[in-house]
């Protein structure tokens, strides 16, 4: 199987199955950060098609020697932003689903499980919030994060503390942390 990176050079050599490999490995991950950014469910395959869009045009801007990953989730966090900007409003995110093999307990447990990381996760400014989504939900290393948001790995490390901080102060306030 070939890195991101790989695909992305072939791409810009003019390989356009990479980058039909690239939309298939992305593509659901960004839908799901939109939407879970507070992006409506309809309008996230938009917004993904744009950040696809914008990669393809700025292809022959790539680093090789940098993550394709980080380069792409800042592409779709900026359009994401753009989006919101210009609705004139904050986003509200919305629930993640649930497994449907899951027993009835165990979909009532990780429903509220999700409300409380949710609830804590309305305490948190737009900054901290990326960092826990990118951190957390799309598995990005601080690395990556770092290359993302375009900060230090340690400023993405203190961010992500705070946040965390942030989280657990909110839970403890409403008794849903141990």
């Amino acid at each position: 199987m070939c890195s991101d990176e790989d695909l992305m050079v072939a791409y810009v050599d003019g390989d356009e199955s990479a980058f039909r490999e690239l939309f298939d490995r992305y593509a659901d991950r960004l839908r799901r950060m939109m939407v879970r950014g507070g992006v409506p469910d309809d309008r996230a395959p938009d917004l993904v098609q744009r950040a696809f869009l914008n990669l393809h045009r700025a292809r022959h801007d790539f680093d090789p020697e940098k993550s394709l990953r980080s380069w792409l989730y800042t592409i779709a966090l900026n359009i994401r932003r753009e989006y919101f900007r210009r609705m004139g409003r904050r986003r509200d995110p919305p629930m993640e689903g649930h497994p449907s093999h899951a027993t009835e307990p165990e979909r009532i447990e990780r429903l509220e499980d999700a409300e409380l990381v949710e609830y804590a996760m309305t305490s948190l400014t737009d900054t901290l919030r990326t960092v826990i989504e990118l951190h957390w939900f799309e598995e990005l290393t601080f690395r990556e994060i770092a290359n993302t948001l375009d900060i230090s790995r340690s400023a993405a490390k203190v961010r992500a503390h705070r946040a965390y901080e942030k989280m657990r102060t909110r839970l403890e306030s409403q008794g849903g942390a141990e």
